[in-house]
C-alpha cells in the first residue's frame, strides 16, 4: 500500500490537516507518499484576497478543529485584501521542492504553507522557495534551478485522473492483481488516530 495526498497550499484545511499529514508519515514510514498539488485558486478565482469574505471566518474554524496557527504576517496580508492567490505558482514551487528532495515531500508541502500562513510569504515568489529550501536544508539554488523546469500541469492532471475535486484528500492505492485499487481515507479535516482506523481497516 501507499498513499496519495492531494492538497493545495493555498488552501487553509489543508495547512490544518498538515499536523495529521505529518503524525500519519511519521508512523508509517514503510509507506511512501505521493504528494499531489491541485489547482484551488486558478482562472477566475485568481482575485484579490479580499473578495473571498469568508477567509477570516474559515481561519478561525480551522484553528479551532486542529489548532493550526495564523501568524502575524499573514493576518496583515489579507487584512490588506490585495493579495491574489496563485495555484499554479504554488504547485510549480511545489513540484521544484518535490524533484530535489522527493522522499521529503510531506515535510516540504508543510514548509511551504508554513511561509504563507505564517510568514505571509507569496509562494508566486521565487525568494520564497530559497526560504523553504533553507529550512529543509536544501540547496536554494537547485531549488530555484528546478523551478525553471517543472510545471503545474502534471500535478493538476493526476488530481483530475484522481477524481479529487476538494483539498486535503488523502488516498490509499492499494495493490490489485492488475494494478492498483484507490480508496478515499480522508476528504477534508481528520485526526491521525482516525486515519490510523481507517488505514487498519485496509490491511486487516
Amino acid at each position: 500500500m501507499r498513499l496519495i495526498y492531494v492538497f493545495d497550499a493555498y488552501c487553509g484545511w489543508s495547512y490544518g490537516f498538515a499536523r495529521t499529514m505529518a503524525d500519519v508519515a511519521h508512523r508509517h514510514p514503510d509507506l511512501p507518499v505521493e504528494v499531489v498539488s491541485g489547482g484551488l485558486f486558478l482562472g477566475g478565482r485568481r482575485v484579490p484576497i479580499r473578495q473571498f469574505g469568508h477567509v477570516q471566518g474559515a481561519n478561525a474554524e480551522i484553528t479551532r478543529r486542529t489548532g493550526a496557527p495564523f501568524g502575524e504576517s499573514y493576518e496583515r496580508l489579507i487584512a490588506d485584501g490585495d493579495f491574489v492567490m496563485d495555484s499554479e505558482a504554488a504547485a510549480c514551487g511545489m513540484a521544484a521542492l518535490r524533484e530535489v528532495a522527493p522522499d521529503r515531500a510531506v515535510r516540504l508541502a508543510a514548509l511551504l504553507q508554513e511561509a504563507f500562513y505564517l510568514d505571509g510569504l507569496s509562494l508566486s515568489e521565487v525568494s520564497t522557495y530559497r526560504v523553504v529550501a533553507q529550512r529543509a536544508g536544501l540547496d536554494g539554488d537547485a531549488v530555484e534551478a528546478a523551478l525553471d523546469r517543472v510545471s503545474a500541469a502534471d500535478d493538476f492532471r493526476r488530481a483530475r485522473e484522481l477524481g479529487v475535486t476538494g483539498y486535503p484528500t488523502l488516498l490509499a492505492a492499494l495493490p490489485v492483481e492488475d494494478g492498483e485499487r484507490v480508496v478515499t481515507l480522508v476528504a477534508g479535516n481528520a485526526s491521525a488516530d482516525e486515519v490510523e482506523r481507517r488505514i487498519g481497516a485496509l490491511v486487516s
